[in-house]
């Protein structure tokens, strides 16, 4: 969840070391015969820049552990730290229907994970239930299927 806010949230410049696992806290991350560390996979789709350039907008917050926020135009994004929300938001994206890249990826034209509907107002009803693995919901520009 705390990667998620830091790659959602426009503050700075984001570095984050990831996509392997440690055996033992000597190791650092996979390299080639050369020592050249191993590139991750990276989505083609442009999830990690879709909202480059756009600030936060549409803060809401349940008061309790639970917050969503837009990115400009381009980008939504909710968090659960406990209890369910089940509630119509402002996504700030245009109509049509996205695919949560949190639960599944856009393939082919079709979602493998959750989807939300937004309507003409930008608004779409959030399912983001307290036991999901990872507690956040992210849709952009470029999820629409």
């Amino acid at each position: 969840m705390a990667v998620a806010f830091t790659l959602a949230h426009p503050y700075g410049s984001t570095r984050i070391m990831s996509s392997f696992a440690f055996t033992n806290i000597d190791m650092g991350p996979p390299q080639d015969a050369d020592e050249n560390i191993i590139s991750p996979g990276i989505n083609a789709d442009g999830t990690c820049t879709n909202v480059r350039g756009t600030g936060v907008n549409d803060w809401w917050s349940n008061g309790d552990q639970q917050i969503a926020f837009c990115r400009g135009g381009n980008g939504f994004i909710a968090f659960t730290n406990g209890g369910t929300i089940s509630q119509t938001m402002q996504t700030c994206l245009p109509s049509g229907t996205y695919c949560d890249v949190i639960s599944g990826s856009l393939i082919n034209g079709q979602c493998t994970g959750k989807t939300v509907t937004v309507g003409a107002n930008g608004l779409g009803h959030v399912q983001l239930a307290d036991n999901e693995e990872d507690g956040v919901l992210a849709i952009h520009i470029n999820a629409r299927i």
